[in-house]
């Protein structure tokens, strides 16, 4: 078992964990994913998307396999969604989900609570979705990757921030990730769980993996809070760990 390169306690109460690289990274993740099963009788985890935590998945589906009765009990919510792609497109983030997490950790589809990627009404969706979670949370684990503007979700940075689950006009950047780079509609909007729902979260995980996050990264160990970096508000947050690779933290150190 590979162990970390080094240990930090940030601003606050955040941690750092540095690791070598990127698989190393998405191990020790994935541990910290699979130790929460069994904590609770209904856990409910709050899962993002992108490539960062791709790897960390398909550890966590390793472990299904092998001990499937440890997920039957698990919940997942989704974090958040573009908005208006077409049902089943492969660049919605419940197709993401689907792939990488539903099917292989063997969740139900009754027990993965999903915005709709075309709702009718964009409002009428966020409100369903406040509503269940009300109803049915707080999120015990939610997994987040940071943006390089500092997004988290589709929390775009702003003069204010919306605390509950909200449409949101995407940033320039946002809008040319990856994920949508091959889609025939180039989403203008998406659906997010807002920030309160997320800072209710018993316990986050905030991965981030290479070069180009180490911009975002740094800012965010400043301490500073802004709503003009979204993630700056984790700071407030009792129980946040960021796990990071060699590449992404970007100095210098010895074991």
């Amino acid at each position: 078992m590979r162990r970390g390169l080094a240990t930090f306690r940030g601003p606050g109460r955040m941690d750092l964990k540095i690791w070598e690289d990127r698989e190393a990274m998405s191990m020790a993740a994935a541990r910290c994913i699979t130790r929460y099963l069994g904590r609770e009788k209904r856990p409910l985890f709050c899962l993002a998307t992108g490539s960062t935590p791709v790897r960390t998945y398909e550890r966590v589906a390793s472990q299904a396999r092998k001990s499937s009765e440890l997920f039957d009990p698990l919940r997942v919510l989704q974090l958040d969604e573009w908005l208006g792609l077409p049902a089943g497109d492969p660049g919605t983030c419940e197709a993401y989900l689907q792939q990488r997490v539903i099917r292989p950790w063997g969740i139900s589809q009754r027990r993965f609570v999903r915005f709709s990627t075309a709702p009718g009404q964009s409002d009428a969706e966020c409100k369903r979705i406040e509503d269940w979670l009300a109803r049915n949370g707080p999120i015990d684990l939610c997994v987040l990757g940071l943006g390089r503007n500092g997004h988290l979700g589709f929390n775009e940075p702003g003069k204010t921030l919306c605390p509950v689950a909200h449409r949101v006009r995407l940033s320039e950047e946002t809008r040319a990730h990856k994920m949508v780079s091959h889609a025939s509609v180039k989403p203008a909007y998406g659906l997010t769980l807002g920030m309160a729902e997320i800072l209710q979260a018993r316990q986050i995980l905030l991965l981030i993996s290479g070069a180009d996050k180490r911009k975002p990264l740094h800012r965010l160990l400043r301490g500073e809070i802004s709503t003009e970096f979204p993630a700056s508000l984790l700071h407030l947050h009792a129980r946040t760990t960021i796990y990071c690779d060699r590449e992404a933290f970007g100095r210098e150190m010895g074991n």
